[in-house]
């Protein structure tokens, strides 16, 4: 019997038991790095003055070209519109794990994601398609400027 791990590049297995890349052979980085976060008040009031903005019922996404030679990511959850601890956390593993997957697309922008009210009533599958709607239409406009 041919075992399915056996049939990865020389067999390889990393500690967890899954398959592991082969030497040489290149892997898309999906990380979410320190330096790909916006972490100084100074970063975030640079988004918030001169921004393109896409808005619709649960989130309103900010974005403004930078110099860093990636995208970062802000998160603006607050309590006032999302009571919860639950519920905001939820929110911003959502947009974290969106931003993760298509960095790679998103170009030299600094984005900054605020949740509206309705955002903590939309289910992940809601809340995902608007921020792939979100990402598009900012990217759109800021290579237009």
């Amino acid at each position: 019997m041919v075992d399915a791990m056996s049939l990865t590049p020389a067999g390889r297995k990393d500690a967890r038991g899954f398959p592991s890349a082969a030497k040489g052979l290149a892997t898309a980085d999906f990380s979410f790095p320190r330096n790909h976060r916006l972490g100084k008040p100074a970063d975030y009031q640079i988004v918030f003055g001169g921004a393109q903005k896409s808005s619709d019922a649960y989130l309103t996404v900010l974005a403004r070209a930078n110099d860093q030679g990636y995208s970062r990511l802000g998160l603006a959850i607050s309590k006032k519109h999302i009571r919860y601890a639950v519920d905001r956390n939820r929110i911003k593993r959502l947009v974290r794990e969106s931003f993760r997957l298509g960095q790679a697309d998103f170009g030299n922008l600094d984005y900054v994601v605020m949740a509206r009210t309705a955002a903590k009533l939309a289910d992940n599958k809601t809340l995902k398609l608007s921020l792939e709607k979100h990402w598009i239409t900012l990217i759109k406009r800021c290579n237009s400027c």
